[in-house]
């Protein structure tokens, strides 16, 4: 933002920018007087020798601070996401709308239109990647499938469209819109396997034992036509609905008794269960402003796409390395150094708590154990810190490192790849050409086995697949202020960590967490680091105490507005705030003590 001058009828201003470690701007304007207020974008030309600040130039208003569409333009922009609209050369590419397979183009395919298949989604989802069936074969196993959307049958290798979907590298999701990686007719229409239509899928379909032994596995080009386009929950109310017999009833079903029986075993080989804070707002129809917000509840049906979703994944990774062992493109989870868990250690050693973190088996089996007596959030807590101490994820392509580095460490696999999602990550593009490839289903061209060029692609899909977690991040955290910027509301928060004068607090409703300070003058602390705790007037604060917050918006420094926590309960003189003085839920007028006790 554009700082005020104390020069009257000036054209040199200083420019504030909204990264703290960026210095402050010298610019030449004469619009400051419609600049004040508004974000607005600056380069930076030079710094000379003699001044105290770099020189730059103004290039573009965003529009006012404060306002969600502006900051919403921020966001994209400081996480370096693309976001303007498909050019022409790039909407050339697509099909017409009224596109249908031809009767050549299904001839070559494995026709499964009558396959009882059905997709379980997110509420909302228009780019529906995925869809399963189970049925049980005369020998009493299980054939079962896992449908891809077959997006490489419209983006052709090195198109506009081809090369526009590389760069962007994957949809990025925020809390009210969704920057596509293709275009919309492509994402929500001709690729996506919705309910009721014949869609071109690519197919993973295994023949299982009902203990979950692979006896074979096929993948092949298909055409489906999916029965139900289904929610979690949906799904969930279909399973546990006894009336319910149907073909649709009885594959799911199928499919959850499998899933589960897998899950034990990727347990039991040492794959992690962790967690983070999730959340999920519900928007105003014709504002878009959040009017209430919730935590993401996690059923069965979720894990059972997961389950399938993963084994999928490894078969078609094991698939294209044994074909290409030099151009595979394969994803890996690098195991963290040691030092990564202290944060983690040392809270458990304050609860006496001992954690074996020398592999991933008996982390899983250490967290597993974790439980303290009274604290029913303790366990969570401790594996949404654990989450932190993870390296990330990263794409690479098989030629540029050895074998050994290949694992993942969170799944406990010895090789993984993307292929499920090919609507939404650019990576699964490449690993579904080399597949087709690998089946005779489709041509080979020269990048695609060329080991360099696509390592340097798996690089920008790293950047952008971080980049658009941390958009997405603060997408929430944007989301979460305009929630609150009329609404000062009590709830229920988790000191995650205790530093020498603060405490940091998880607020899991808001999937938010705030600091309470204790630098004041007039507040008396003594930190004990091996106990990671604080005591103030009397009060000692453990890791991972409950205690009862006010949330409100700070809104005193316009450039950073942020959420503001005080401290209700416990009561600590000098540290807490008296319950009646703050303020009501501006949409519930009951008393804030009677709708938390009702919360609890």
């Amino acid at each position: 933002m554009l700082q005020q001058s104390t020069l009257r009828e000036t054209n040199r201003h200083l420019f504030v920018p909204a990264e703290r470690r960026i210095p402050k701007i010298r610019i030449e304007t004469r619009q400051a007087e419609t600049l004040f207020g508004k974000r607005i974008v600056v380069v930076i030309d030079s710094w000379p020798k003699s001044s105290k600040y770099p020189q730059g130039h103004f290039v573009r208003a965003l529009g006012d601070i404060g306002d969600k569409e502006t900051e919403n333009e921020v966001l994209l922009l400081e996480h370096d996401i693309p976001h303007t609209a498909f050019s022409q050369r790039v909407l050339n590419c697509l099909p017409t709308a009224d596109w249908t397979a031809s009767e050549e183009e299904i001839s070559k395919r494995k026709d499964l239109r009558d396959v009882t298949i059905c997709s379980v989604d997110p509420p909302g989802c228009t780019d529906i990647d995925d869809a399963l069936h189970c049925r049980v074969l005369p020998n009493g196993n299980f054939e079962v499938g896992v449908h891809i959307a077959d997006v490489t049958h419209f983006v052709r290798p090195g198109t506009a469209l081809d090369l526009e979907a590389a760069n962007r590298g994957t949809t990025v999701y925020l809390t009210d819109r969704r920057i596509d990686m293709v275009p919309e007719l492509l994402s929500s229409n001709l690729c996506s396997l919705r309910s009721n239509v014949e869609r071109l899928a690519f197919t993973c379909i295994w023949e299982i034992t009902p203990e979950t032994e692979t006896v074979n596995v096929q993948f092949t080009k298909s055409i489906i036509k999916s029965k139900a386009s289904l929610t979690y929950a949906e799904a969930q109310s279909i399973i546990d609905d006894a009336s319910r017999t149907d073909d649709v009833a009885a594959s799911l079903r199928h499919l959850n008794n499998l899933a589960k029986k897998l899950k034990a075993k990727r347990i039991e080989k040492g794959a992690l269960t962790l967690a983070s804070p999730e959340i999920r707002f519900e928007v105003d129809s014709e504002t878009h402003d959040p009017i209430q917000v919730q935590e993401k509840q996690l059923r069965d049906t979720n894990s059972m796409v997961e389950e399938f979703m993963l084994l999928a994944n490894v078969s078609v990774a094991k698939k294209i390395y044994d074909e290409f062992s030099q151009c595979a493109v394969l994803r890996r989870h690098p195991s963290p150094p040691y030092s990564n868990f202290d944060p983690m250690l040392a809270v458990c050693k304050a609860y006496g708590i001992e954690m074996d973190v020398t592999s991933n088996k008996t982390l899983a089996t250490s967290l597993e154990n974790a439980v303290v007596s009274g604290n029913d959030y303790f366990n969570t807590m401790l594996r949404i810190l654990t989450t932190r101490c993870m390296m990330q994820a990263k794409y690479f392509t098989s030629g540029m490192m050895p074998e050994n580095d290949f694992y993942h460490y969170g799944l406990a696999m010895n090789i993984y790849t993307h292929f499920t999602s090919p609507i939404r990550r650019y990576a699964d593009v490449l690993v579904h050409r080399l597949l087709a490839v690998s089946i005779g289903a489709d041509a080979s061209y020269p990048d695609l086995l060329d080991k360099n060029k696509t390592q340097a692609i798996c690089n920008n899909l790293n950047h952008r697949h971080v980049m658009a977690q941390y958009a997405s991040r603060a997408s929430v955290g944007l989301h979460t202020q305009l929630f609150f910027r009329a609404r000062n509301l009590l709830e229920q928060g988790y000191i995650l960590t205790v530093r020498k004068n603060a405490l940091q607090v998880l607020i899991p409703k808001y999937g938010l967490e705030g600091t309470l300070y204790l630098d004041s003058g007039n507040i008396k602390s003594t930190y004990d680091e091996e106990a990671c705790t604080q005591t103030v007037s009397g009060h000692t604060f453990h890791i991972f105490d409950p205690v009862t917050v006010k949330v409100s918006l700070d809104s005193t420094n316009i450039q950073h507005q942020k959420l503001k926590i005080d401290l209700v309960e416990p009561q600590v003189e000098g540290l807490s705030i008296r319950e009646d003085n703050s303020a009501e839920n501006t949409s519930d007028k009951k008393s804030p003590r009677k709708k938390l006790k009702t919360k609890k």
